[in-house]
Parts: C-alpha cells; sequence; structure tokens
C-alpha cells in the first residue's frame, strides 16, 4: 500500500466516522436497556425494565427536542466482556445513555465505557458502593440502592436488635464481596463481630456445603450477602437444613418483592430488608404500579421503578439542556431535584449517587396479608443522609 492510498484511506474512514457522528446527533434520542434477561435477576429488572423505561417515555410524551425516543435492549448475560461488547457497539451506533445494568462487575466495566465515549451509563439494578466510591465517573448515575444502604439499613437494625455473632454467605464477585465488606463494618462499629464468611459461585444450585460451614461457626446470624435466586435458594435450603430451628437467623442483605413473592410468606415471615421502593406506600406508587402489573402481571421491583424514575429524570435533563450532550445533561440532571412517585426531593450527587429516602421492611406473616403481592409492613424511614454513605468517605476522584 502507498503512503498517499493510505493516507486517503485513513481520511475515508475518519470522514466516515465524522459523518456517523453527526447522522447520530440529528437521529432519534436513544436509550439502551442492558439487562439479564434469563438469569439470576432476570425478576428484578429483565423485560420488566425495558416495560418501566417505555412507561417513562410514554409520560414524556414519546419526544424530546422535537426527536423521537427510541430503546434497545439487550441480554449482558451478567458477564463483562458480553457488556462491554453491547455496551460499545450501542454507543458507537448512537445510544446516548444505558440503564439498568443487573451486575457490579458489568456496571464497573460499562462505566468506564461510558467515561471514554463521554455517554452516560445509569445504573439502576446493580448495588456495589464502588461504583459511587473509587469507581465513580463524570458520566454515570447510581440510581436505586446500594450496598452501604442496604448495610446501614438492614445490618445495623438486626445489630441493635441483639444479633451480635454474623457469618456471611456471600456471593464470589464485586457486589458480593462488597456487600459483605459494608455490612461486616457496619456490624462491628456496633459492637457485633464477624466469625467467618464462604464465597459461593453466581448461580449456585446446591449450598449444602456453604450451609454446613456457617452452621459449624455457631454464628446466630448468617448474612445472605448474594441476590435473586442464589438468595431464595439459601433461605430454601436453610430450612431443610434446619438452621432456624436451631435458634439462627437469616439476613437478606439484599432482597426484592420477586424474591419474598417466590418464597412465599410461609418461609419468608419475619425476614428484615431494606428497600428504595414498594408498590403498596401511598396513592402514587399504588397507581403506577396498577399500571406496570397491566403489562408484566407482577408487581415491580425497586429497579424497575428506578428504570422508570432515571429515565424520566435524563429525558427532563436532555429537555431543559437543549442538546443531548452528555456533559450538558450530566450538569442538568444534578441541578433538577427528582421528582416522581417513587422519589420525592430527591437530587444527584457529584459522586453519582442519587439521593433519596430509603425504607426498612418486614415480610408479613401469611396471616396478614391479604392479597398476592401484599408482603411487607413498614417498620421505619430512613432519611437519604443516614442510609447512604457521606459523600467525603466514598473515595471517589470528583469529590475535592
Amino acid at each position: 500500500m502507498t503512503l498517499k492510498f493510505a493516507q486517503r484511506v485513513a481520511l475515508a474512514a475518519l470522514m466516515a466516522g465524522v459523518a456517523h457522528s453527526a447522522g447520530a446527533q440529528d437521529g432519534p434520542i436513544k436509550i439502551g436497556v442492558l439487562a439479564d434477561m434469563s438469569g439470576v435477576y432476570a425478576d428484578i429488572g429483565g423485560q420488566g425494565s425495558v416495560e418501566a423505561v417505555k412507561m417513562a417515555i410514554d409520560d414524556f410524551g414519546g419526544k424530546v427536542l422535537g426527536k423521537p425516543i427510541e430503546v434497545v435492549s439487550a441480554d449482558g448475560q451478567n458477564k463483562p466482556d458480553i457488556a462491554t461488547n453491547i455496551a460499545r457497539q450501542w454507543y458507537d451506533s448512537g445510544v446516548d445513555i444505558i440503564t439498568d445494568v443487573p451486575s457490579s462487575g458489568m456496571a464497573l466495566a460499562v462505566m468506564q465505557l461510558a467515561k471514554e465515549k463521554k455517554k452516560i451509563a445509569q445504573i439502576t439494578s446493580a448495588g456495589s458502593s464502588d461504583i459511587t466510591g473509587k469507581s465513580c465517573t463524570a458520566y454515570s448515575t447510581h440510581w436505586t440502592w446500594d450496598t452501604y444502604a442496604m448495610s446501614s439499613g438492614t445490618g445495623k437494625t438486626i445489630v441493635k436488635r441483639g444479633g451480635k455473632d454474623w457469618f456471611f454467605l456471600t456471593a464470589d464477585y464485586v457486589f458480593g464481596k462488597t456487600l459483605e465488606r459494608d455490612t461486616a463494618a457496619v456490624v462491628e462499629a456496633n459492637g457485633g463481630k464477624v466469625l467467618g464468611s464462604v464465597r459461593h459461585p453466581l448461580g449456585t444450585v446446591d449450598f449444602s456445603s456453604f450451609l454446613l460451614q456457617a452452621q459449624a461457626s455457631k454464628a446466630k446470624i448468617i448474612g445472605l450477602a448474594n441476590g435473586g435466586t442464589d438468595m431464595t435458594n439459601a433461605v430454601k435450603q436453610s430450612i431443610e437444613f434446619g438452621l432456624q430451628r436451631d435458634g439462627t437467623q437469616l439476613v437478606a442483605l439484599i432482597a426484592f418483592i420477586s424474591d419474598v413473592h417466590s418464597l412465599g410468606l410461609k418461609d419468608a415471615q419475619g425476614l428484615m430488608l431494606t428497600s428504595a421502593f414498594y408498590w403498596d406506600l401511598n396513592d402514587e406508587t399504588r397507581a403506577w404500579s396498577k399500571r406496570f402489573y397491566d403489562k408484566m402481571h407482577r408487581m415491580p421491583s425497586m429497579t424497575q421503578a428506578g428504570a422508570y424514575s432515571g429515565t424520566l429524570h435524563y429525558l427532563k435533563a436532555v429537555q431543559a439542556a437543549g442538546t443531548r450532550d452528555a456533559d450538558a445533561v450530566m450538569a442538568k440532571m444534578r441541578e433538577l431535584p427528582i421528582n416522581d412517585f417513587m422519589t420525592k426531593n430527591g437530587h444527584l450527587r457529584i459522586d453519582g449517587r442519587v439521593m433519596r429516602d430509603m425504607y426498612l421492611f418486614q415480610a408479613k406473616k401469611p396471616e396478614e396479608s391479604k392479597s398476592e403481592w401484599d408482603l411487607y409492613k413498614l417498620v421505619a424511614t430512613i432519611p437519604a443522609e443516614e442510609a447512604f454513605r457521606p459523600l467525603k468517605e466514598g473515595g471517589c476522584p470528583l469529590v475535592k
């Protein structure tokens, strides 16, 4: 290849890239829902998150800045490499924002790509507190919950009620490890002790060996630092092992309404959990959840509600900024208050953390429930400033 020919090829590629970029900017606003469609987190996000995003778009009016709003979706399979490849293709083809992102490994990978591409990553499902800590970026938001809020809500309450000796059953990846780390810190800060932990692979079916190690520790509290079907399988098998009969209490450090529904109140009764949302909190939550139920035939999880909330706020910010430019939109997202059916007077911090009240719930006894999805009773409202880690303690490089 001659030098002049090579230069012409490079120039043509550059011009094609510029033309594609300009075309993407002139085209529809695109929202990508990167979800778990078939794995352990499908019930808390999956197609329900896609529908929640579409509901937000419909409620906004279907257009912003005179352009139509489109949704694309894919199954990231809870694998960072697969999720990154999908996200790269989406961003390069004009997707403006990616939302949902159910596993923390996926989230951290997509966030770094978003930073590189100067696009927005809106994490509404994954939970690692590192998302707004050492791994924070100027282009990412952490919308619904995190491991710090779960540990400070549920963990602190259990210790204060006398649950001092803990053993952790932990999913062996970023989310589980940070959930264990954050909860262990809360337990010890409040006078409790951690007697040990064991880690299991994501998607474990047989928990017998892990439960035997927990039982052998003599800990009275087994903290389940996992989620989805891993959590429900661990609870079901613990009942078969008779752990509760021995006076051991299982604590779900992260549990979703789909998990409690799957377990049934016979097994789940008394379970303490922290959540950003519950369908039956008030008239607004009930009205929105009924619309969701009519589409999905199940009540929404907090992450599905978060997908709606985050999408609606993003569209408001685009409208207010008068542009889809990520820097301008992120500035407006931080400037505008967050108000919708799940969040009142919330705000987006510089580290990407959405500050909103959280709620401590307890699973009802079967005789207390009046319908299929009547599962929780409210124990306490946790103010945002108590629920989430103080800004100065996270280690986010954006915090001066």
